[in-house]
């Protein structure tokens, strides 16, 4: 199943120009308006959604992921936002759809409209507020409800695992939810940048071999050996 996004929403990638050059010492004649390859076109594109409470971090995961950047005083997502980045799995050209949903309960039909069609979720909460948690484990029936496919892979994040001085959700009680409900499960820190894009790449190559069907022999996809 793959996401579509319209040209005017899209956010593109820079692309490195300096393979093409003019010919060598052209007449002024013989000029001509040279333009830059375009990006080549994906083997598949996937939509990935992040849910999770307000102040949870969605956004500056995202931000991490697609752009390298963070804001330590992001303000809360007002309704959508959406980036894109392209990446290489088993050779082919996958590129992301990223919505990132706000946390608000109030724009809840925006994000119930937003997970249609998505093959992918990221499902946040914060280390440090255990009621993030406990949200998380309610919204994960929303989401399998309000995508379309209920085998949508979805990925428990417990986000800013660099204050674990002072987390209140225990990593095995999130594990042990993570197991018995099959998501995968990492802890992240958008901040110090600690197992973003391996959570990202994790979530995309989960859905590379559950779309395609093409999982190598050996790897059974099992959520039980991830990072913390």
């Amino acid at each position: 199943m793959e996401g579509e996004m319209p040209e005017d929403e899209a956010v593109g990638l820079e692309w490195d120009n300096s393979a093409v050059q003019s010919p060598e010492q052209p007449a002024e004649s013989e000029v001509a308006d040279y333009e830059s390859p375009a990006p080549p076109e994906p083997d598949h594109t996937f939509k990935i959604v992040i849910v999770g409470d307000s102040g949870v971090g969605k956004s500056n995961l995202l931000s991490r992921f697609a752009f390298n950047r963070y804001d330590s005083g992001s303000k809360p997502t007002i309704g959508i936002e959406f980036a894109t980045k392209t990446m290489k799995i088993e050779g082919k050209t996958i590129k992301a759809q990223i919505w990132d949903t706000a946390g608000d309960d109030r724009y809840r039909p925006i994000i119930s409209a937003c997970c249609r069609g998505a093959v992918g979720a990221f499902l946040v909460y914060d280390i440090t507020r255990h009621g993030t948690f406990e949200h998380a484990q309610n919204r994960l029936k929303e989401l399998q409800e309000d995508a379309d496919d209920q085998g949508i892979m979805v990925m428990l994040v417990g986000n800013k695992c660099d204050l674990s001085h002072i987390r209140t959700v225990p990593i095995r009680e999130a594990r042990d939810f993570a197991k018995k409900s099959s998501l995968h499960f990492f802890e992240t820190s958008a901040a110090d940048v600690k197992n973003v894009d391996d959570a990202f790449e994790r979530l995309m190559t989960e859905v590379y071999y559950s779309v395609t069907g093409t999982r190598p022999d050996g790897d059974s996809g099992s959520s039980e050996e991830e990072f913390y």
